[in-house]
């Protein structure tokens, strides 16, 4: 996924369901190192529900957290849990 960020060997399969952003700008933790590393702009942290590959090659929905930045686009991929098995 380019120059985003998550575990080598877990991606990301689809669309991210269910998008809500859980805070904006200088309410992120982490928002200095995000300028620092990607630049300014309108930095949201987002959650959502998507399918990822785990590294034995089984899949399953997962809790899913990112950044993204009006100009940057989205970043830093984090698996938060999973929620149970696909079928």
């Amino acid at each position: 996924m380019g120059t985003e960020r998550q575990h080598p060997s877990i991606e990301v399969v689809g669309e991210i369901a269910g998008e809500e952003t859980i805070a904006i700008g200088g309410k992120i933790r982490e928002i200095e190192r995000l300028r620092k590393i990607y630049g300014r702009g309108r930095w949201r942290k987002m959650k959502g529900v998507a399918v990822i590959r785990l590294p034995d090659g089984t899949t399953s929905p997962a809790e899913v957290h990112r950044y993204e930045s009006h100009g940057s686009g989205r970043k830093e991929f984090k698996i938060k849990r999973l929620l149970g098995d696909l079928r």
